[in-house]
């Protein structure tokens, strides 16, 4: 040990400074690096403290002082700093997450459908989401060449909020979709028949007529998604930046009104943020963040009552300076995810 700690107050004398101890006299007791049972040196009195990036979890404190009574020595000790917030590299290390929840919208505006699991596949939506739209007014939409429109072609939250009082519910099996509010049906069709899409077209002519541009159309893209990008990705919010939302607004804010595929917990607030051309590792499946989310008046809808009654992209535009909130990410690796699955940065 001697020798191992004269090296290290050499390399600290040399690179950083560190102020040496006294010499006392000739040949005293040594140098020694005197090491605690939890990993830390017992220092009695720093003398220097110098941080420096340590690679396996974030940000290493090193300190040295002097031994006394006549010895000669130099005594260290390090502590990793949590990951929380650290970056390594410019990459950001976010702290062990976790999936808290995992959904889909298999009719753009309408209401969202929980999953346990669901298998990924290379450069597709989540299965099902946001495969209908209910076109406002004539599009040109061709099924058989689909070209990416605007979210403002169709009805959705953003300007038809009473949209979110309405709970669907979609069959993969029989691709039925039923709609009901206030605890009763009001209209039930196979989206796959001329019969079925005009019981559900019949119901959105008569519920939303004031805020029609034309017949409502239920429009199947047959593999194309309603996104509101053009690409075809997975939207991710981080529960931490919601959390941070309602310190801002004063009221509770409603995950959902976010309307993501995966909500993430154990991330700090706007980590995500920071987090574009990084893969992450969920399950089987490997998913590359390429965009953050821009919010937009959707958010201020309260996907349960179907009231506006916040200002959600103002807030963040007057607090943080922008209106991002979550990020997409494109699945580069397929694969089975589940509620629980741990989020990792691969």
């Amino acid at each position: 040990m001697d020798e191992a700690a004269h090296a290290f107050g050499v390399f600290f004398r040399v690179h950083f400074g560190v102020p040496q101890p006294a010499v006392g006299a000739s040949k005293a007791r040594g140098r020694h690096l005197h090491w605690g049972s939890t990993g830390r040196a017992d220092i009695p009195q720093p003398a220097a403290v110098v941080t420096l990036p340590d690679r396996g979890s974030g940000l290493t404190e090193m300190w040295a002082s002097a031994g006394g009574n006549g010895r000669r020595g130099v005594t260290i000790s390090c502590r990793s700093e949590s990951r929380e917030s650290t970056k390594q590299n410019g990459m950001i290390l976010p702290s062990p997450a976790t999936i808290a929840s995992i959904y889909r919208y298999p009719v753009k505006g309408l209401s969202p459908e929980s999953l346990p699991e669901v298998s990924l596949a290379v450069g597709r939506t989540l299965p099902a989401d946001r495969a209908y739209a209910i076109e406002n007014g004539p599009t040109g939409f061709d099924p058989a060449a689909p070209v990416w429109k605007a979210k403002t072609h169709y009805l959705m939250l953003m300007r038809n909020e009473r949209l979110a009082a309405l709970r669907t519910h979609f069959d993969d099996a029989t691709h039925t979709l039923s709609i009901a509010a206030d605890g009763a049906e009001l209209a039930r069709g196979d989206l796959r028949t001329a019969e079925g899409r005009a019981a559900i077209e019949a119901l959105f002519a008569a519920r939303f007529a004031d805020e029609l541009r034309g017949p409502p159309k239920l429009l199947d893209g047959a593999g194309y998604s309603f996104s509101d990008v053009p690409m075809k990705v997975v939207s991710i919010i981080n529960l931490a930046s919601v959390a941070e939302i309602e310190k801002m607004t004063g009221c509770t804010v409603d995950p959902l009104r976010f309307r993501a595929n995966l909500y993430v917990e154990g991330w700090p607030a706007w980590a995500e943020l920071d987090m574009i051309g990084q893969t992450l590792a969920i399950g089987d499946a490997r998913l590359k963040i390429v965009k953050r989310t821009v919010r937009c008046a959707a958010t201020n809808v309260d996907p349960q009552t179907a009231a506006r009654d916040m200002k959600i992209p103002e807030t963040l535009q007057r607090q943080l300076g922008h209106a991002d909130c979550g990020v997409y990410a494109e699945v580069i690796e397929g694969g089975r995810i589940a509620k629980g699955d741990a989020v990792g940065v691969a």
